[in-house]
């Protein structure tokens, strides 16, 4: 087998069947690759719904449904197919970790396996990822720093125009190249970097664990890189409560997951510094909110959460 296409399923049953869909026409071209679904512990009979949909289509040829009674998180449930891969005596090449929430466009998958097979030392590429509108998302990204915790701080515009060249969101280019990392809603993985690397660190449940992978892939040599050519709608936080627009809360396990990137990486100092330079920031961005005669509940509501969710107030938690 070449290619292992890794899919999780938790309360986005009907979104991953249209994942699937999207997939079918990519498969049918590449006899050498199969798919796997994790139903992460759903409890909503998404179990069920997703065999039949899998014998419904056919497709029970080239996906195999994996059922868990527990929701283990987005590592942990990714790992559990990669070891066990890994294990078989004929282990893909790469491995494709693909988020439930996604339409995969004509294509894609073939440009991301085919910038990883011209380049030996790239172990990871990941796709140009667009809002159902078509307009394209975030990724690729620069690692955190300081400057880009206070740009998320302080959500002004013309501080992050200013800052450009140090924040987390960098240009949007046309062609592939080399990035520090991308998103893991749809990233392939060389076995080759695996085996070198390790899996994916199940301290994180969930968040955070794409661009703690790519760091540690840099950290051995191994070179991410971006391919636009890859084009992947991707229905941003429907499996979670982080969505783009307005300010949401997010969940206690993404600040947790923040916390352990930034001491695993950079040191405890590093996570005080950072927690420091991100409340600073929220404070002038409720104080510039108010000013400029905005709605401030929910500068407010950040600025509470990066107080609450700090390393003085949450502790640092374990590595």
């Amino acid at each position: 087998m070449k290619l292992l296409v890794i899919i999780l399923n938790y309360k986005t049953t009907q979104l991953t069947i249209d994942c699937l869909r999207s997939l079918e026409a990519e498969i049918a071209t590449r006899p050498d690759a199969a798919v796997v679904v994790v139903e992460n512990g759903s409890e909503d009979g998404a179990e069920q719904r997703l065999r039949e949909a899998i014998i419904d289509r056919g497709w029970n040829s080239w996906v195999e449904l994996i059922p868990l009674d527990r929701n283990i998180g987005f590592t942990a449930g990714n790992n559990l197919v990669i070891r066990r891969a890994l294990e078989a005596s004929d282990p893909p090449e790469y491995f494709l970790l693909l988020n439930s929430d996604t339409v995969v466009l004509p294509g894609a998958v073939d440009a991301l396996v085919r910038s990883l097979a011209e380049r030996p030392r790239a172990g990871i590429a990941g796709s140009r990822l667009e809002y159902p509108t078509g307009s394209v998302q975030g990724s690729p990204f620069r690692f955190h720093g300081i400057v880009s915790e206070l740009d998320r701080g302080l959500a002004i515009g013309i501080f992050s125009k200013v800052a450009a060249g140090w924040t987390m969101y960098r240009p949007k280019p046309s062609s592939a190249i080399p990035v520090d990392w991308v998103a893991g809603a749809s990233m392939l993985i060389r076995r080759e970097m695996v085996a070198s690397i390790g899996l994916l660190d199940e301290g994180f449940f969930a968040y955070f664990e794409d661009m703690d992978y790519c760091r540690t892939a840099a950290r051995h040599g191994w070179q991410t890189w971006y391919v636009p050519e890859s084009r992947v709608i991707h229905i941003e936080g429907a499996s979670s409560q982080i969505r783009p627009g307005p300010y949401l809360s997010p969940p206690a396990y993404w600040f947790a997951a923040r916390r352990r990137y930034f001491r695993k990486n950079y040191g405890a100092v590093h996570v005080m510094l950072v927690d420091v330079i991100f409340i600073f920031g929220c404070s002038l961005g409720y104080i510039y909110s108010i000013l400029r005669r905005r709605q401030a509940v929910p500068s407010l509501d950040k600025l509470k959460d990066a107080v609450r969710q700090s390393v003085f107030a949450a502790g640092l938690g374990r590595l």
